[in-house]
Order: structure tokens, then C-alpha cells, then sequence
């Protein structure tokens, strides 16, 4: 075991002291020289095969196995009531929207780091949801007891013994058996014996992983089995774990914890250590998440599992695939097949027929229909009703279907669908929600149609319309887009686009035309401002203007335009702000903003007909008439005039039609977003047809 020789022989030689000193000293059993090498021998043949079989991460079709504790976070657990305290679901609905963000954590209940609470209880039970560390956990804090009593670590000396309680699915339900046959495996002396001191002296960790992997027939008796050894031999320390949903007993003596989500904090050190020899690659993985674009893919990520997922991907690629509706897809068929193949679970085949294919259609049907009401939270009783009328219609044959067990066994097995509150369910990630709500509206022709017309400028409906363009052929979906678009235009802004056409089309600048049409909107809307005297209508309309709409689609259109203006890089906002600001409040008559603005739009050379060259000379002549010094006010307006004149003249525009109200800026707006929404679904799309881009091409941003 190259790189891990010096951990084993000190656990090892640790472990060794512990074994002489509870299972045979203690229990006045004299031991000589050979007797004592042989439990070294033992001891550091059950350091290994715990490394060897517990100490180790290889999941989701990883090629290799990794050291587990090359990747591990420490984990944080909190109390088994997250959401005690709410009773309703409108109390659950307000409490999300006021947070304000997309994952399901409403508060910030108190947390306590794993490690901390293991050394503090002697019995514990640990909680979550499928592949939120509950197994990991278990093994890294058998880890930490062979690394022996530590400050930083694990504080009790004890003997770790991993007992996978799915070995209880036939035969009889014996722990100590269990114990045994991992001492007699390594060699132990005497291992009967020895497994009965060191229970007796309570010198054992023992981790019992997934209760909720015994069948359910035998759920009963193993229970029982558990708690009559937890008594019996009470002196040990035990650390337990179970998936939330299957968790409906109460064990004696046990203290139940929750596994927490991943924060950002330990999302970014996960990252870190996956990519511990690719740093750069592992940066731009996390930059990536944290960035708008990929706001949806990162609330997967606050899961370990679907975070291990996301680094595989990025590490095998070196980006997150294109069509987000890849990513999403793959994280559904992990929780609905692939991990409980992995973690060997029995399949749950309550109906035949019922396949991951049919309960991903009835998942579907639930998400569309609570996301089209807006809501978040179900009560059980809808939930129920919803999933009985969706089999019935799929299941022909039965003639009873029972859709609480149905909602238990998608809970249990596949964590999608989420109790949240007594009799409050939601979908375990608001992205799979939406991502499931694509997919129940993809191939219905009316609802696309209804989708677009009801909510293309809808925020909320933003991930629904990138992952529909991802599930198949996007040419109808981003047609209906653009029609309906061109509908938010008034005459004044049919204006404005014909007028940004005809002096873009032919010019030097070697760009997409329609990043240059939207580049001459942006700079048109910094005129509206300069337009606006009142210094309050001004911040109004600037505040709408900072969302850059034209220059998001700028930037999404033609990267090198929007490097050359030098105004759409998120670092540049403040200054690109300030220029479009210039022109309209009274700290910008500095003209250097203004001859800033001039030369960027003369480098680019996008405007045709127009002689920039002529604007900056003229503008440098009035820099010259006012000679730094300070001005009076109607000095600072007459300039404000004098500036005002020069770029409507050197932009062949007349005043009325850069004189936009608050209404048409707001249509103005609305409109460039739907564009910009537009160009991002192209660019998600898994296939867009030549005859549709073109299309598209030809119609965007043109009245």
C-alpha cells in the first residue's frame, strides 16, 4: 500500500497496545514475545484491510479508487428537525421565497462539525438523504480511531469494526458474529475470545451502515437484534446510520443528527482536494459553479454524491457539458438507477411494470403540475392522489394502487421526492424539479406554445426554457421565442431597431451583426439617459440600463466585440455603468467619460457613416473650452446640451427617438432579456436546423 506504509504500522503499533491491554492484560491473560508479535501481525493485517476495504472512495464508474481521506470534508450535522417549526405549507412557501436562493434551506439551523458530535456521544444516529456522506462518514471516523487518541481527532481509544447491515438480508441477524469474523479474518488469536473481552472491556467502535438496507420483512428483527446488543454491551460506543425516510423508529439510547448539506465553504474544499493535482483545473470548476450560468448545476452540488459527480464530469471533459439538460439528466438516472445498483439495494418492485421509466413520467407529471401553480411544497395527501392517478393510467392491469407506498418507496430508494415537514413533501432539488418539468412539456406542441406566451420574460421559468432547448430538436421552441419577442415592441422601438439596422449593416467592424445591433442599442439607452434632466428619472432608468441586457447579449453573441468595447466583462460592470451614466448625471461631465466612450466605439468600427474621429476632435475642443475649471450650473447644462447635440448628430439619431419613457425602456428591456434568453436556449440547444438559425439570424433584434 505505497503512501500509506507509515499510517498503517503506527495505527498498527497503536492498535496493538490497545488490543494487549483491553483483551488480554485486563482480562489477566499473560502474553510473551511471540504472543505479542502475532497480535502486531494481526493488528496490522486489520489496519490494512480497513484501509484496504473502508478507506477508500470508487463511485459512478470511476476507472480507479482514490484515498478517502484525499477527498473528505469534514461534515456538519444538525439537529433531526430542520424544518420544526414550520406547519403549513404556506409557511414552507414564504419561508423559500424570503431566503431568496434556490436550495431548499430556508434557515441556517445550528450545526455541529461530525467529528465533534461522535466524541461527545456515545450512541449516535446518523441521517440523510441517498448519497449525502452517511457511509463515508461512518468509515472516516473508523479511520480516526485507528489513528489512536488524538486532540484533533477521534478521542476514545477504541478498535473501529465496519458492519454492513445489508449482510442481514438472509440468515440469522448475529452482530457478534459479524465482529468475530472480522478478527478471525486478520488473524487474531483466540478470536472468539478476544471479540468477548474487548466487548466486555468496551474497547469497540462499532458502525452499523444502512439500517434501511435490511428488507423490510426482517426490518422488525433487526431492530430488536440491535437494540438487545447496544444493551447488552453498553459500554461500547456505536455510530449507526439510516436514510432519513426509511428512519421511522426510535432506537433507544441513540442521539439522531441529520447530515447537512454541503455550504459553499465545503463544496470549494471537496473541489480542492479532487483536483489536489490539477489546481488550475479545480479553480476553473469552481468559478465555473459560481457563476450565474451555472447557478442550477451548483444547488446539485450541495449533495456529496451529485457534487462527486459534477468533478468527474468536469475533471473527464475539463468543462460542464454544454447542454446543461446532460448534466441534470445524469444526476436524475444516478438517484433513480445507478446508485442503488452501487450500494446494492434491493430493487423495490411494489407493481410490475412500474420501471424507472414510469416513475421518471409520473415524477414528471407532479413537478410540471406544481411548478405551473407555482408551488414548491405538496402536502402528502396531492402527492398521493397524483401519483395513484398517473399509474392507473399506466398500470392498466392493476386494480389497486396504493400511492402512499409507491411515495414511501420513491423517498426511500431514490431521496427525489423529499419529506420536508410532517405531511409536506418537495422535490429534493429545485433544479431536478425543473429539470423533470421540461421534460413532462418537451413533446407536447400546446403547452410549449402556452409556455412561451405565458412566461418567456418569467424569471423563475429562466432553467425550464434552457433545459427544454437541451432535450431535443429546439427549431419550434426558439421560433415561438422570437415571435413572441417582436410582440413587447411599440412603435418608438420598432424605430430604434430599424435605425440600429441600417447603421450597423455593412460596417468595417468584422463582428456578428447582431452584436453589433445590440451594441448600438446599449450605446442608444446611454443617450435615453443623457436625455433624462432629473438626476432621480436618471438612477431610475440607470438602474434598468445596469442590468445590460445589451451587453449580456453582446457578450453571448460575439466575444470579441465585447472585449473590444471593453464594457461586457463582469469586472469591467462598474466602469461599463459609468459610461452609460455620462451622459446623464452631473458628476460624468468630465469628458474624459465621454471621450472614453468615443474612441472604444471608434476602435470597434461598427457603425457605418458615422466619423467618430470627427466627435472626438469636437468633443476635445469643448474639453479645451472649459479648461478644469469648476462651472456654474447653467454652464454644466449648456455643456450637458453641447454633448448631447454632438452624439445625436454624430449617430444620425434625433432626440425623439432616443427620448424614451420609463414604460418604453421597461419594453425595451423586456425585450433584449428575451433575446439574450433566446440566444442562451441556442446555445443549449441539442440541435438547432440550418434553415432555423438562419431564421433566427435574420429576424434578431430587427424589427
Amino acid at each position: 500500500m505505497t503512501g500509506l506504509e507509515p499510517f498503517l504500522l503506527e495505527a498498527a503499533k497503536g492498535l496493538t497496545g490497545l488490543v494487549i491491554k483491553a483483551g488480554w492484560e485486563m482480562a489477566n491473560i499473560p502474553i510473551d514475545k511471540p504472543a505479542k508479535q502475532l497480535i502486531f501481525r494481526a493488528s496490522q493485517q486489520y489496519v490494512r484491510s480497513y484501509t484496504e476495504r473502508h478507506g477508500i472512495l470508487k463511485v459512478l464508474g470511476m476507472r480507479e479508487p482514490i484515498p478517502l481521506e484525499s477527498v473528505y470534508v469534514a461534515v456538519q450535522c444538525l439537529d433531526n428537525a430542520t424544518l420544526r417549526g414550520y406547519e403549513s405549507i404556506e409557511g414552507l412557501e414564504q419561508a423559500y421565497r424570503e431566503s431568496k436562493r434556490r436550495q431548499f434551506g430556508f434557515r441556517e439551523p445550528s450545526k455541529q462539525p461530525g467529528l465533534t458530535i461522535a466524541n461527545q456521544k456515545q450512541y449516535l444516529m446518523v441521517l440523510g438523504g441517498p448519497g449525502m456522506g452517511k457511509s463515508t462518514f461512518l468509515r472516516k471516523m473508523g479511520l480516526e480511531a485507528l489513528k489512536g487518541r488524538r486532540r484533533e481527532g477521534f478521542h476514545h481509544p477504541c478498535l473501529p469494526v465496519f458492519v454492513e447491515l445489508k449482510l442481514f438480508r438472509a440468515g440469522e441477524i448475529d452482530i457478534r458474529s459479524a465482529i468475530a469474523h472480522e478478527f478471525a479474518t486478520c488473524g487474531f488469536p483466540d478470536h472468539e475470545r478476544f471479540t468477548n473481552t474487548m466487548l466486555e472491556q468496551g474497547r469497540l467502535l462499532i458502525l452499523l451502515d444502512g439500517l434501511d438496507e435490511v428488507p423490510t420483512d426482517r426490518m422488525s428483527d433487526a431492530i430488536t437484534k440491535i437494540q438487545d446488543f447496544v444493551d447488552l454491551h453498553d459500554k461500547n460506543r456505536f455510530i449507526a446510520s439510516c436514510r432519513v425516510a426509511a428512519y421511522r423508529h426510535n432506537f433507544r439510547r441513540f442521539t439522531d443528527v441529520a447530515i447537512a448539506d454541503f455550504d459553499d465553504d465545503q463544496i470549494q474544499a471537496f473541489i480542492a482536494n479532487w483536483f489536489h493535482s490539477q489546481p488550475k483545473l479545480g479553480q476553473e470548476c469552481w468559478e465555473k459553479l459560481t457563476s450565474a450560468e451555472y447557478a442550477a448545476a451548483k444547488e446539485l452540488t450541495h449533495t456529496p454524491l451529485l457534487l462527486t459527480l459534477a468533478c468527474l464530469l468536469y475533471q473527464r471533459a475539463g468543462q460542464f457539458p454544454t447542454n446543461r439538460a446532460t448534466l441534470y439528466e445524469r444526476a436524475l438516472r444516478v438517484l433513480l438507477e445507478e446508485w442503488a445498483a452501487e450500494k446494492e439495494l434491493p430493487r423495490d418492485s411494489l407493481y410490475k411494470g412500474l420501471d424507472t421509466k414510469r416513475k421518471e413520467l409520473m415524477l414528471s407529471e407532479i413537478a410540471y403540475e406544481a411548478f405551473k401553480e407555482d408551488r414548491l411544497f405538496l402536502s402528502k395527501r396531492e402527492v398521493v392522489e397524483q401519483i395513484e392517478r398517473s399509474l392507473k393510467d399506466m398500470l392498466p392491469d392493476e386494480k389497486f394502487i396504493d400511492g402512499a407506498a409507491v411515495l414511501r418507496s420513491i423517498e426511500v430508494q431514490h431521496g427525489i421526492l423529499v419529506e420536508r415537514a410532517e405531511g409536506i413533501y418537495s422535490f429534493s432539488h429545485l433544479t431536478l424539479q425543473e429539470f423533470l418539468t421540461a421534460q413532462h412539456i418537451v413533446d407536447d406542441y400546446h403547452r410549449v406554445k402556452q409556455l412561451v406566451v405565458d412566461h418567456l420574460t418569467d424569471e423563475r421559468w429562466r432553467e425550464v426554457f434552457l433545459l427544454l432547448a437541451g432535450l431535443k430538436t429546439a427549431d419550434g421552441l426558439l421560433l415561438k421565442m422570437q415571435q413572441q419577442a417582436q410582440t413587447y415592441l411599440t412603435p418608438k422601438l420598432q424605430d430604434l431597431l430599424h435605425w440600429a439596422d441600417q447603421i450597423t449593416t455593412g460596417s468595417e467592424g468584422n463582428y456578428d451583426p447582431v452584436a453589433k445591433r445590440a451594441a448600438a442599442i446599449y450605446f442608444t439607452l446611454a443617450l435615453t439617459l443623457a436625455l433624462a434632466r432629473d438626476r432621480d428619472r436618471a438612477l431610475t432608468l440607470g438602474r434598468d440600463l445596469a442590468r445590460d441586457c445589451a451587453l449580456d447579449l453582446t457578450r453571448d453573441r460575439d466575444r470579441a466585440l465585447a472585449r473590444d468595447l471593453d464594457l461586457a466583462r463582469d469586472r469591467d460592470r462598474a466602469r461599463a455603468l459609468d459610461l452609460a451614466l455620462a451622459l446623464a448625471l452631473d458628476r460624468a461631465l468630465d469628458l474624459a467619460l465621454a471621450l472614453d466612450l468615443a474612441l472604444a466605439l471608434d476602435r470597434t468600427k461598427i457603425f457605418k457613416d458615422v466619423n467618430l474621429r470627427s466627435l472626438v476632435a469636437k468633443l476635445e475642443v469643448l474639453r479645451a473650452r472649459i479648461s478644469d475649471r469648476k462651472l456654474s450650473r447653467e454652464e454644466a447644462v449648456n455643456l450637458a446640451k453641447d454633448i448631447q447635440k454632438l452624439w445625436l448628430d454624430a449617430l444620425h439619431l434625433n432626440s425623439e427617438l432616443v427620448s424614451l419613457s420609463k414604460a418604453e425602456v421597461e419594453a425595451l428591456t423586456t425585450y433584449l432579456n428575451a433575446d439574450l434568453l433566446l440566444v442562451q436556449c441556442r446555445q443549449s440547444a441539442v440541435r438547432v436546423s440550418t434553415v432555423a438559425r438562419e431564421a433566427l439570424e435574420a429576424q434578431m433584434l430587427r424589427a
